[in-house]
């Protein structure tokens, strides 16, 4: 993400790390893309709910997914960090704040 993420960007953003799971999923994609299955061993949980927070990963924009075939011609999805860059900062809040669309408390 080049430009500070707006007010919603950020809240998503920080909703999905928010999560140990997500975060642990954050963690080892650091270290390079992995497939789903090996993957869901590395951190220990089942398909179906590596599946669930990927997705919120991915719609926060941390992480993006891609359909590639094995040489053997079986599908496999492999997910990667995509690159952002969070400061958190007093000033940095407060901006993000003001471009706030969603006045929920």
């Amino acid at each position: 993400m080049a430009d500070a993420p707006s007010g919603d960007q950020l809240v998503e953003m920080l909703a999905a790390l928010a999560n140990p799971i997500r975060l642990r999923i954050v963690a080892t994609l650091a270290g390079g893309r992995d497939y789903v299955s090996h993957l869901a061993r590395e951190i220990g949980v089942s398909r179906p709910l590596l599946h669930m927070h990927l997705q919120k990963l991915e719609a926060a924009g941390l992480v993006a997914g891609r359909l590639e075939l094995s040489d053997d011609g079986k599908a496999m999805k492999f997910y990667e960090v995509t690159a952002f860059d969070l400061h958190l900062t007093p000033a940095a809040l407060a901006a993000a704040a003001q471009t706030l669309t969603s006045k929920e408390s």
